[in-house]
């Protein structure tokens, strides 16, 4: 189908007093249908306003062709008319005067009375009949934005260019304004792009969202779809199932891009000291309980013991945060859930393979699946009464939230659904959010329940919202919960770094598993630039029974093991049963070269070393041998193919060659 509107690599360039050049914007493209309202988002500077100048031929593309209905814009014109923030009335014109006077201008071709009859009904159209002849001085705010609104429309253009036009207005008149609008594009099938920077008004108005990244050379970082079902209303959009995850998307978007400026204003080069190829670090971690090696390596100078001294810990609010910086170099290594380091590598992040590799598990379990306490008043008990409920109100999607694809709760949930009988695709929604909202989202009863680690579960049984269904420990005793990621790269550019981070975090996986040291780490944890949490609530070995939730209940908490025998060592078969996991939910397709996935994902060599410098070489070969689940099912490494192919509940498999290429190393 051709675009209606066509943005086609375009660049804009301004010269600078200094004899050089600010690039502002570079390779934009983008297509726009008839009829479609798309809006653009970013920080202040990303270029969206002068994007929608060119659009409106008020300024022309450096590089690049902007076309409406595949002419060249070249210079404004009535097919397009921008509504700005400021209104532009003429003073002294009534509303109906200054709507006329448009109208004049461009349809001349019309009759004096088909004129009127445009003005008046577009004074109609806006609800201004009776202010139709007040100068602007007598109207409020959002109706001189409504009479700029009309005199746009009345003339009949192909395409409505908005500039914030709402930024100025209060909250009561900007919702009300921001309806009228939406009911008048639907109506008249308006082509309409907006600049915006209010996520709220994006998703309620559009189509698409186009997010743009800073400046300079800003460029669409990403567009969003939003099924949403039309027409719209403010109160009841925010309560479709998928909103939160599309406000928290652009959300994660807008403080990404200004993490990325912090992240890049403070970015030196490798700094090389104590043998070490580069001792300034900056390590990802999402704030969970089982972030406590890297909290305690820091507080407890286990780096610095290493040689280490200038590791900055990145506290990131989701696993998206992490992948995003190991993908652009902004994180030196990171805590990962244990299925990211093969999933970046098997092409999971937008199909391009990003070699990553572990060399560390940091701890095992820590995760349960906990249920809104309405399901605990309707018999839900076990996996058994959760499929019976299911059953029983089959008009109802049941959302449950994760936090990654890649991550063990997903993969959990998801096993423990269908070794129920429960298609998690077809029965339930799964549906991905940051840790830190579960808690809020289930108690506004956005979704129905998660799987996730500490503190979010025992949070949710002590505050009375949620109750523990199930605990990891009785789905996979000892499953990988978060590992150590780098990038293949790096690893293989700092191989004595990347060996001294390894031996930093054993030793805080050990002090951190020693009981004496638990109420010490839970202070630890509680404060801002960690979990920022109430100590109560950071469970580290087994709490009180109680708050597991509502009885029944599980008898045995998800607590974390974070060293000992095979709970550190990486393993092979372990990696791999999480890639036919994700392969059996069409996340990834199933690697035809596992066996050299695995060979570059799973670094036992690098574990090996450091734990034989760490005097600890009886580690270094214990295997953890095959995997058993609780439904009876033994994983081995033999035939993953025959595996995948006899499960009974899953979504079409693919195959595919993995092209990694050869390892490299990344320029120091």
């Amino acid at each position: 189908m051709t675009a209606f509107v066509a943005v086609d690599n375009v660049g804009k360039t301004f010269p600078l007093g200094n004899g050089s050049y600010y690039v502002a914007l570079k390779g934009i493209d983008l297509q726009v249908q008839q009829g479609e309202f798309i809006s653009l988002i970013g920080h202040s500077g990303c270029g969206k306003s002068t994007l929608l100048n060119m659009v409106a031929g008020l300024d022309l593309p450096t590089d690049g062709v902007v076309m409406l209905q595949e002419q060249e814009i070249l210079r404004p014109g009535p097919d397009r008319m921008v509504v700005f923030q400021n209104y532009s009335l003429l003073p002294w014109m009534t509303v109906r005067q200054n709507i006329d006077l448009a109208v004049k201008n461009v349809l001349k071709d019309l009759s004096a009375e088909e004129r009127h009859q445009v003005v008046e009904q577009h004074i109609d159209l806006v609800g201004l009949r009776h202010a139709a002849d007040k100068p602007p001085d007598q109207l409020s705010g959002g109706m001189k934005q409504r009479v700029a609104i009309a005199r746009a429309l009345a003339i009949r253009p192909k395409v409505l260019l908005l500039d914030e036009p709402f930024g100025a207005l209060d909250a009561l008149t900007r919702g009300n304004l921001q309806e009228q609008l939406m009911r008048i594009c639907e109506e008249n099938q308006v082509t309409a792009i907006m600049v915006t920077h209010d996520v709220d008004e994006a998703l309620l108005l559009s189509d698409r969202v186009v997010m743009l990244t800073n400046g300079p050379e800003s460029k669409i970082g990403q567009i969003l779809e939003v099924d949403l079902p039309r027409p719209r209303k403010r109160m009841e959009v925010v309560n479709h199932p998928n909103y939160y995850s599309y406000r928290s998307e652009i959300i994660y978007f807008l403080n990404q891009q200004k993490r990325v400026k912090q992240l890049r204003a403070r970015k030196q080069g490798a700094i090389a000291r104590h043998g070490l190829e580069k001792v300034n670090l900056e390590l990802g971690f999402v704030p969970l309980t089982a972030c406590a090696p890297l909290a305690i390596a820091q507080e407890k100078g286990f780096f610095a013991h290493h040689g280490l001294d200038a590791v900055n810990l990145v506290r990131e609010s989701s696993w998206r945060g992490i992948q995003d910086g190991i993908a652009g170099n902004y994180l030196d290594a990171a805590q990962m859930p244990s299925g990211m380091p093969v999933w970046l590598t098997v092409g999971g992040m937008g199909n391009e393979p990003l070699p990553v590799v572990s060399a560390l598990t940091l701890t095992r379990n820590g995760n349960a699946i906990t249920l809104d306490k309405r399901f605990n008043q309707a018999g839900v008990y076990v996996l058994n009464d959760l499929k019976q409920f299911l059953l029983e109100t089959p008009d109802k999607r049941h959302t449950f939230g994760v936090v990654h694809p890649a991550s063990m709760h997903n993969l959990l949930l998801r096993y423990w659904l269908a070794a129920g009988g429960i298609d998690p695709d077809k029965e339930t929604t799964i549906s991905t959010l940051p840790p830190a909202q579960m808690l809020a989202n289930l108690q506004a009863g956005n979704i129905d329940g998660y799987c996730i680690g500490e503190p979010w579960n025992t949070w949710a049984a002590m505050e009375g919202i949620g109750y523990t269904i199930a605990t990891d420990l009785e789905i996979w005793n000892g499953h990988p919960g978060k590992v150590l990621g780098v990038r293949e790269d790096w690893a293989l550019a700092y191989p004595n770094t990347h060996v001294a981070l390894v031996k930093a975090l054993m030793e805080a996986c050990q002090y951190c598993a020693d009981e004496a040291n638990r109420e010490e780490i839970r202070a630890i944890l509680a404060r801002p630039e960690y979990l920022g949490a109430d100590p109560d609530y950071i469970a580290l070995g087994d709490p009180d029974s109680t708050s597991c939730g509502l009885q029944p209940s599980p008898k045995e908490y998800a607590h974390h093991q974070f060293f000992g025998q095979g709970v550190n060592r990486p393993s092979r078969t372990e990696h791999l049963w999480l890639m036919t996991q994700m392969a059996r939910w069409g996340d990834i397709p199933f690697p035809r070269n596992w066996v050299e996935v695995l060979e570059r994902v799973c670094k036992v060599s690098v574990f090996s070393i450091a734990a034989r410098e760490l005097g600890l070489a009886d580690m270094t070969t214990y295997s953890r041998g095959s995997i058993h689940l609780f439904d009876g099912v033994t994983f081995t490494a033999d035939d993953p193919i025959a595996y995948l192919n006899q499960l009974p509940i899953k979504h079409d498999i693919y195959m595919a060659e993995i092209p990694l290429g050869a390892p490299v190393a990344r320029s120091a």
